[in-house]
């Protein structure tokens, strides 16, 4: 498609801007580390929470339909389906987005749990990227994103690997598997490095669990620097 996949897409999604963020602090690690390889042509930053992307409208629901209803249709050629200012509001909101995505090479998610799943204004990104069609080649189908990596930094403030109580209630993790695998980045391609019992050392009842909450992060920053040293 002509698209130059070399570059860092890194996102933020914590609302906690106050510099205690363990996702900011993991995701922005990996992100210097980059660009002090790379430098910072190939690198683009979003902040989710602090510029959220818009919510999915009723005009993004109706080009989406009418583009999914003609098979995979072309970026260039989406524009010329809209109807209406609405729904060209919306195309002009998502298209950016879309490319920022397709041109990556390494997209770098940070995203803490929220009430067992992913912050809404990451969510609110994911809605509006994923557009029908928008990450197959029209021509032979194939996936767009089949070379890209995704590193997902995640962070949970309890313990939810297998084994604990709170195992089945993780909805953070497997979710983003599931959301990077359906738009075709090849399951080896997601690394998932997570630190758990972040607030092992101010809420009461995690207090005995603080050695293992330091254990985790250690690994995670850890496994982070791996992963940046082998950016390609």
């Amino acid at each position: 498609m002509g698209e130059v996949r070399d570059g860092l897409l890194h996102l933020d999604s914590s609302a906690d801007r106050r510099g205690e963020s363990v996702t900011r602090t993991l995701s922005g690690l990996f992100a210097r580390s980059w660009r002090e390889r790379y430098g910072d042509a190939g690198y683009r930053y979003r902040d989710l929470a602090a510029e959220p992307v818009p919510l999915v409208g009723s005009g993004y629901v109706a080009l989406g339909t009418r583009t999914e209803r003609q098979g995979v249709v072309p970026l260039e050629k989406v524009a010329a389906l809209a109807e209406g200012a609405d729904e060209e509001r919306e195309w002009a909101l998502t298209l950016p987005l879309v490319e920022e995505v397709r041109a990556a090479g390494t997209v770098l998610v940070g995203v803490p749990m929220y009430n067992f799943g992913v912050p809404a204004a990451l969510k609110a990104w994911i809605d509006r990227v994923s557009f029908p069609g928008a990450y197959t080649d029209p021509d032979s189908g194939r996936p767009l994103l089949g070379g890209t990596r995704v590193v997902v930094v995640a962070a949970c403030g309890g313990g939810y690997g297998p084994g604990t109580p709170r195992e089945g209630c993780d909805f953070q993790v497997p979710y983003l598997r599931a959301y990077f695998g359906a738009l075709g980045v090849a399951a080896e391609e997601v690394h998932v490095v997570r630190a758990e019992l972040t607030r092992a050392g101010d809420i009461p009842g995690l207090a005995p669990f603080q050695d293992l909450a330091a254990d985790s992060l250690a690994a995670a920053r850890a496994a982070v620097a791996e992963l940046a040293a082998r950016s390609s």
